[in-house]
């Protein structure tokens, strides 16, 4: 066993993580759009009814959303990534001399000598993995563990309604004179959680991305909550 066997590297590891870091974010969403609205449909004044049917259709509308906007990003992405794994391996079966000493080049780069980086080469295309190699030191790709577009979109919706069921949650079964008050505390709670998940997952530090979320949050909750008490009245 090497020093470093516990600990996971490869493409594979980093997609995982982006989708965790993606949940996360998903969350946020999800706890933030629908907690500002519940609190601004709370200060209008609006009836308990009402609350919960704004707040049901914004989780609703959301996820439907993040869902949609994760399929087209990462399809447009997966097709980018198909595209230039073709591209790469017609140029190497049409070009090899270029691309052997592009490889030779790319491994150079990471401080071998020429004879290492040449040797290094040759050994990887003797075992049949140029195409692999080009396509993770030149473009970043992991030909084997493309993302799906489906699971992202299932996971973005999923990590919203999660998030949005918090204040939903919270404003169905707090009385309604502390409704806002409720609402605006299990919201800043969730993301002081979410916002101490995302640093440890970056390995960042924890205290600065809770504060950063609390106080954002915070910030769009009182907003939100003084244009439904300025404008409830108004409009009703």
């Amino acid at each position: 066993m090497t020093l470093h066997d516990d600990e996971p590297h490869g493409a594979s590891h980093n997609a995982r993580l982006n989708s965790l870091r993606a949940g996360v974010l998903g969350a946020n969403d999800g706890i933030v759009s629908v907690a500002a609205l519940v609190l601004g449909v709370v200060g209008s004044g609006a009836s308990a009814s009402a609350i919960l049917t704004a707040g049901l259709a914004a989780t609703v509308s959301g996820a439907a959303s993040m869902a949609l906007g994760e399929y087209v990003s990462v399809s447009a992405q997966r097709d980018s990534e198909r595209m230039m794994i073709a591209k790469e391996t017609r140029e190497l079966a049409e070009l090899p001399e270029p691309e052997h000493e592009e490889l030779v080049s790319m491994l150079s780069s990471y401080g071998m000598n020429t004879t290492t980086a040449e040797t290094a080469a040759q050994e990887i295309a003797a075992k049949d993995r140029l195409l692999e190699a080009h396509l993770r030191l030149e473009m970043g790709i992991d030909g084997e563990d493309l993302t799906n577009p489906w699971h992202a979109a299932f996971w973005s919706a999923v990590s919203f309604l999660a998030g949005a069921a918090l204040p939903l949650i919270s404003v169905f079964f707090a009385p309604m004179e502390m409704a806002a008050a409720v609402v605006a505390i299990i919201t800043l709670v969730a993301l002081a959680v979410t916002g101490y998940v995302s640093a440890r997952l970056a390995n960042t530090d924890a205290t600065h991305s809770m504060l950063r979320l609390v106080f954002g949050g915070a910030l769009g909750l009182a907003i939100t909550y003084g244009i439904g008490v300025a404008f409830g009245g108004v409009i009703g």
